[in-house]
């Protein structure tokens, strides 16, 4: 076991160790056994304790009757576009259905804040683009149209169609063309599409995003209010509220340097008379997406808490979340119930985006006031340290 200075091998170490843990194991086991054969209760396996809110599955099988009709024997649906913070009408039936979805690209000057205007290049002459609803199975026939008074190429990416480049490729179309492809949507879940045409970040910086929802096929919980927002940052020439027509940046962009981080869009798209309305007492669902094309999200609703966040818009859930994160080209789908009158304001808690670079809103609650849940201040007066307490 020992040298002749009266050291031990490391190859002796190492056998002695494994003889210990081997041992261990078996003690373990034994026990264990045991334990089973007097306890009912014991035998049970615990090695998921921990996955909690897991899905039950990996990947939700499309094996149900419905989803083996052939495509040519599907109703066919038109699908309902919804504009921000419109939310696109959910799929109002219990079965497959073949929906077809017509998008326009436009390359328009719009307002970016308050005598600011960009050269937005759009889906569906917004930013963000419509919101897609469809129910899990569904097949899309997915039109892309080109505007013939557009400069530039234009394609998409939806982000929930497995296959190549998204259908990047098959909608690549010049200024006056149009290109059609179809997909079926294997993934519930809330995704975000974008142009993908080279440069890619330059399309997207311009506007070019917005959310396809794939809803499960039970559909979601119902809820009072629905809403929809898109974050995204752009990269101007001027500095944030320098006015005018401003320019895209490129060297800006590269750098991450964004002059705006904006909800739907512009600065103030949110606020004020363009604010989110509900009921006290209403439970909600924001989809929220971040268009990017570089900066995460850290999305916040300023005195709510989300009660159920879906994990990047995935069937993952949490509860009772402050603040999300939202990568950039991701999206999430928060609820929460407005216990009391107020306005909350939605932020970016990357929180000099907010009040320095636009990436504010708003939703205002309207009802009776519970002072057991929030008063509004009862007292304010001179505070002298020195003073007896």
């Amino acid at each position: 076991m020992r040298d002749k200075r009266g050291n031990v091998h490391f190859g002796a170490i190492y056998g002695i160790a494994a003889i210990i843990v081997a041992l261990a194991a078996g003690v373990a086991l034994l026990g264990t056994s045991a334990d089973a054969a007097t306890s009912p209760h014991a035998a049970i396996d615990h090695s998921h304790d921990l996955t909690i809110n897991q899905p039950d599955a990996m990947h939700v099988a499309l094996t149900d009757p419905e989803d083996l009709v052939p495509v040519d024997e599907l109703p066919v649906v038109k699908g309902v576009l919804g504009f921000a913070p419109n939310v696109a009408p959910a799929p109002d039936r219990d079965y497959r259905a073949h929906v077809e979805v017509v998008l326009d690209v436009t390359e328009e000057v719009m307002r970016l804040a308050d005598g600011v205007e960009y050269r937005f290049w759009t889906f569906g002459g917004a930013v963000p683009g419509p919101m897609i609803r469809v129910r899990h199975g569904d097949y899309v026939t997915f039109t892309l149209q080109n505007h013939p008074g557009n400069l530039m190429p234009h394609n998409i990416d939806l982000h929930a169609v497995s296959g190549q480049g998204g259908g990047a490729e098959a909608t690549l179309v010049s200024p006056g063309q149009q290109a059609t492809f179809s997909f079926t949507a294997l993934h519930p879940g809330v995704y975000i599409y974008h142009c993908a045409t080279a440069p890619v970040g330059m399309h997207i910086a311009n506007g070019m995003y917005g959310l396809i929802v794939v809803e499960p096929k039970e559909g979601f919980p119902p809820v009072d209010k629905e809403f929809y927002v898109v974050q995204g940052d752009f990269y101007t020439k001027g500095d944030f509220g320098e006015r005018g027509l401003q320019d895209f940046d490129m060297q800006r962009a590269i750098k991450e340097d964004a002059a705006y981080v904006v909800f739907n869009g512009s600065v103030g798209s949110l606020v004020g008379e363009n604010a989110l309305f509900a009921d006290v007492g209403d439970n909600v669902r924001i989809f929220f997406g971040n268009g990017g094309p570089n900066l995460s999200s850290s999305f916040h609703l300023i005195g709510e808490i989300f009660d159920t966040v879906n994990v990047e818009g995935g069937r993952l859930l949490n509860h009772d979340v402050q603040t999300t994160l939202v990568p950039a080209g991701g999206a999430v789908m928060v609820e929460f119930k407005l216990d009391v009158p107020g306005t909350y304001n939605l932020v970016d808690h990357a929180i000099f985006r907010a009040f320095n670079k636009g990436a504010v809103g708003q939703i205002v609650a309207v009802g009776d006031k519970d002072p057991s849940i929030f008063t509004e201040r009862t007292d304010i007066r001179p505070f002298d340290p020195d003073a007896d307490q």
